[in-house]
């Protein structure tokens, strides 16, 4: 992981992974379900929001 910060650093990526602990190292995460955006924000802001994401780290 730390091989892909470094060559993607200054430059837009667009991550889709089920591996949520890959989320700790973005700036924005966008949580889907069912097809639809449900949240945004954060590792730690989804962290405080007690939702989707929170409940999917949980587990």
């Amino acid at each position: 992981m730390e091989e892909l910060l470094e060559l993607t650093k200054d430059k837009t990526v667009i991550v889709v992974t089920h591996r949520l602990g890959v989320a700790k190292n973005v700036d924005k995460i966008l949580v889907l379900e069912d097809g639809k955006l449900v949240e945004t924000g954060t590792f730690e802001e989804l962290q405080k929001m007690d939702g989707v994401f929170a409940k999917m780290w949980e587990e």
